[in-house]
């Protein structure tokens, strides 16, 4: 779930300053991870289940699965994925921690300190009767 607190992070520009709150930043990292091949759904299996009833009335949150504190300068994110059978977990964790380090430089604009990324699932086509491609992330 994503970290909804109201850190301010304020970027100085000239004529003022630029303020990027913490869940935007987690959505900007949700979306990232979730457009990696690989990468089924985010979050462990309650958030999976909260997202999914979100979905069912029309709201997705982006930022399932994604924690982020947002200093001054740095991001650090800690973001929980389920991987398709039979892709090489450390492959996909190594692509989302870089699609999200990329995405969090180059669309908010800041650095980042560290990414943990954690496999929590392995989904395995038709084991999962219950989940329909609707909660899949791309």
């Amino acid at each position: 779930m994503a970290d909804t607190t109201s850190t301010r992070t304020p970027a100085r520009t000239e004529g003022g300053k630029n303020v990027i709150v913490d869940p935007v930043v987690a959505k900007v990292a949700g979306i990232a991870a979730a457009s990696v091949p690989g990468v089924h759904a985010l979050g462990g299996g309650a958030a999976r289940v909260f997202g999914s009833i979100r979905q069912a009335v029309g709201a997705k949150d982006y930022a399932q699965g994604v924690s982020v504190e947002v200093g001054e300068t740095e991001v650090a994110a800690d973001i929980a994925i389920q991987v398709e059978y039979p892709e090489q977990l450390q492959r996909v964790a190594a692509n989302v921690r870089a699609a999200v380090r990329e995405a969090i430089t180059e669309l908010v604009g800041m650095k980042v300190a560290e990414i943990n990324v954690t496999v929590v699932d392995v989904f395995i086509p038709g084991d999962d009767e219950d989940v329909d491609d609707e909660t899949r992330v791309h």
